[in-house]
């Protein structure tokens, strides 16, 4: 682990936040109804995280192994960047996002929970990870959130990330009243 200075440094230079889905965005669990449809359940705090995000300049990527209607849909209603869905092989899907939009990857804060997240965590400026995540996982993530992915961990990233970067009290000004 780093201190929170060296923390701040890093999520000060972030341009893009890359997010895993399952056990990130969602609690990790598969649900399927009896017709075999897949069905996701996601947070509203990590949602508006994500747009006021996005609101203050930094892009936002989703990279996953699995491919589902469903989070295409919810890419769509937060406005996502870029979503790159059927990817094991998240490294090579990074650098094809980077492809058409670069971005050094120390300027790049990705949040993963399994081991296919490793190898863009061990390339990026800034690796996050729910304490959900495999252990491996966790031992590679410069910063920890309190939240477990599903439940708040992308909306604790985005408010980190925007307090970093002095654009949080801009970002929240509309919903105070403050200016």
């Amino acid at each position: 682990m780093i201190s929170d200075q060296e923390l701040n440094i890093a999520l000060k230079k972030v341009r893009w936040l890359v997010l895993d889905v399952d056990g990130v965005l969602t609690d990790g669990k598969l649900y399927f109804d009896n017709s075999g449809n897949e069905l996701k359940t996601f947070n509203t705090l990590d949602g508006h995280g994500i747009k006021m995000l996005q609101n203050s300049g930094v892009r936002v990527a989703i990279i996953t192994g699995r491919r589902s209607n469903v989070v295409e849909r919810r890419a769509h209603d937060l406005g996502v960047h870029k979503l790159i869905q059927g990817r094991e092989d998240k490294f090579t899907a990074l650098q094809e996002l980077l492809t058409d939009e670069p971005c050094r990857l120390e300027d790049i804060a990705y949040i993963g929970d399994d081991y296919p997240d490793l190898l863009v965590m061990t390339r990026v400026g800034c690796p996050i990870a729910p304490p959900n995540a495999a252990p491996p996982v966790r031992d590679r993530a410069l910063w920890i959130t309190s939240s477990r992915g599903g439940e708040g961990a992308v909306r604790e990233a985005c408010d980190r990330i925007m307090q970093a970067q002095d654009t949080f009290d801009a970002a929240l000004a509309p919903y105070t009243g403050e200016k």
